[in-house]
């Protein structure tokens, strides 16, 4: 299994970066083909950089490495990773697994 996993830095404004997550981009990563779960954090997430305290982290699992690339090369995922810039303002690193 692989997992995809974002971690989204603090925003400048955290209650907008909210409200755009859950009421636009999940509903555009829940319609992702391949993708086998979908999770993210609720609430405070600690960090162990102080530097760069993160707001939220999502997880995305898939089959293999060529679900994923199929997933995020789709129409469904071109908008879903097009759409990151309309919320995350504070950054983003985005870590590829193998579980």
């Amino acid at each position: 299994m692989i997992r995809l996993t974002v971690i989204y830095n603090v925003p400048a404004n955290a209650t907008a970066f909210d409200a755009h997550y859950r009421d636009v981009h999940c509903p555009l990563v829940e319609k992702m083909p391949h993708l086998q779960g979908f999770s993210y954090s609720r609430g405070a997430v600690t960090s162990s950089d102080a530097a760069k305290p993160v707001h939220l982290v999502a997880y995305l699992d898939y089959a293999s490495m060529a679900d994923l690339e199929a997933s995020l090369n789709s129409e469904a995922g071109k908008a879903a990773v097009a759409d990151v810039a309309n919320f995350a303002d504070g950054g983003v690193t985005i870590l590829t697994t193998e579980i």
